[in-house]
């Protein structure tokens, strides 16, 4: 019965939210002790956007307790009602935050492997520091909407955290979560599969690359591109079905539980997916560079260039 169905819910997203804590939050402090050291000694630009990611997924898993702690009540909220606001809206922007990261992360690599030359040339950090600065604030500019919704005056049931709504707060809520849908879920997915299948054409087709390399590269491209299709277009899909019924739809909490497991993946990807790239955009580069300096060395009025191979 419904009864029964509303504590299946709960006990299951108990249960995957402390299994995502007790393996995301410490393989999370690693990538983050990682990248940390590699920003201090020669930073490269993915990773500043993947230290980034570390520090997004631990926001995420640090408020993931009072989660808890409210499927644990039965859904029902026992803290004070401003820990409901900053509770939902750390969590919110942590998923947003996290997805543009990736699309960057996939922009990058895609100008490290498609153009080479470009990539070493722009390979300044503070770019990368720019770009994750402009991803932040996104995020926090449009999940400021939870804080408008939930002391919005007409919230009937103080019992419950950001659900329950009333027709004036679905007003307010859902066209926002429309913009969400198409700014912060469809266009960066589009991106990240139109980057990532660029990618594995490139490295398909050059033959200096070893099997080998060309197979972890490409596996770690489709791995990434797995991981964005099932943690977060569920949750994404959710914002342009409410939407479209004018309701928020039951079973979002369900798709937010991909999510929490996609702060277990993450750590993951970001280092196979850091050497795996790194291996095969070296070579890329150096082929590019080699060919470049004959060409530069045969013209009389234009000085030869040299370029030293930079990882990704």
């Amino acid at each position: 019965d419904a009864n029964r169905d509303f504590h299946l819910c709960f006990e299951i997203i108990l249960a995957v939210s402390i299994v995502s804590f007790l393996i995301g939050f410490p393989a999370n402090l690693l990538a983050l002790f990682a990248f940390s050291s590699k920003i201090h000694s020669k930073p490269h630009p993915t990773d500043i956007l993947l230290l980034n990611l570390a520090v997004s997924d631990l926001l995420f898993l640090i408020i993931l307790p009072l989660k808890m702690h409210e499927a644990a009540s039965g859904m029902v909220w026992t803290l004070p009602n401003f820990m409901c606001s900053i509770t939902e809206f750390l969590f919110f922007s942590s998923i947003h935050t996290s997805t543009l990261l990736l699309t960057a992360v996939s922009v990058v690599r895609y100008v490290a492997v498609v153009h080479p030359v470009s990539y070493h040339r722009l390979q300044k950090p503070m770019y990368m520091v720019v770009i994750a600065i402009v991803i932040w604030l996104t995020s926090v500019a449009h999940c400021s909407i939870v804080f408008i919704t939930q002391h919005h005056p007409s919230r009937n049931n103080s019992h419950v955290c950001f659900a329950d709504f009333t027709e004036e707060q679905l007003r307010v809520l859902l066209p926002v979560r429309l913009e969400i849908f198409f700014l912060l879920s469809l266009i960066p997915l589009l991106i990240c599969f139109y980057c990532y299948t660029h990618c594995i054409v490139v490295l398909y087709s050059h033959p200096r690359i070893s099997s080998q390399k060309k197979q972890r590269a490409i596996g770690m491209a489709l791995g990434t591109l797995a991981v964005f299709l099932v943690c977060v277009l569920p949750y994404s899909f959710s914002h342009l079905w409410g939407y479209a019924q004018g309701v928020s739809p039951s079973w979002r909490d369900y798709a937010l539980l991909l999510c929490t497991l996609n702060t277990c993946i993450d750590p993951i990807i970001s280092y196979f997916s850091s050497s795996a790239f790194r291996c095969t955009s070296r070579r890329l580069i150096l082929r590019r560079a080699v060919q470049v300096v004959p060409d530069q060395q045969s013209s009389a009025t234009q000085p030869s260039m040299k370029f030293t191979v930079t990882p990704v």
